[in-house]
């Protein structure tokens, strides 16, 4: 693996919340183009090691967050997005194994990956 692939999976790693590509271009450890960062993030996504969804935010517009992955592990997250405040909460492991298995029996589909994320407003915003 390239020292821009690990120094990225490594930022991913480290994160506690969802990043962008540009979030990641702008990290001063990090001492990549902004190009560099989309190809090292799309291969680590191809390896299972990333994982990404897009979100419409009203306040920030749309953009794709990236998280990391355990490719082995099969670790990866869910997340709550608060519109107000553009804060990202980490929903824990993932508890969908069963309602997949149901919705494969029932549709008769093979579900081999899954992307979850909740939006509204967070505790602090609602206060």
């Amino acid at each position: 693996m390239t020292k821009a692939r690990k120094a990225i999976l490594e930022a991913l790693k480290a994160s506690v919340q969802p990043v962008t590509a540009m979030m990641l271009a702008k990290e001063p450890s990090l001492s990549y183009d902004q190009a560099t960062v989309y190809r090292n993030l799309h291969y680590l996504e191809e390896l299972g090691m990333a994982q990404s969804f897009i979100l419409h935010c009203s306040e920030h517009g749309t953009e794709r967050y990236y998280s990391y992955r355990g490719a082995d592990s099969g670790i990866h997250h869910h997340w709550f997005h608060c519109e107000k405040c553009h804060r990202f909460i980490d929903l824990g492991s993932c508890g969908y194994d069963e309602q997949m298995h149901a919705w494969e029996k029932k549709w008769d589909f093979t579900i081999t990956d899954h992307t979850f994320f909740l939006t509204g407003i967070c505790s602090a915003c609602k206060a």
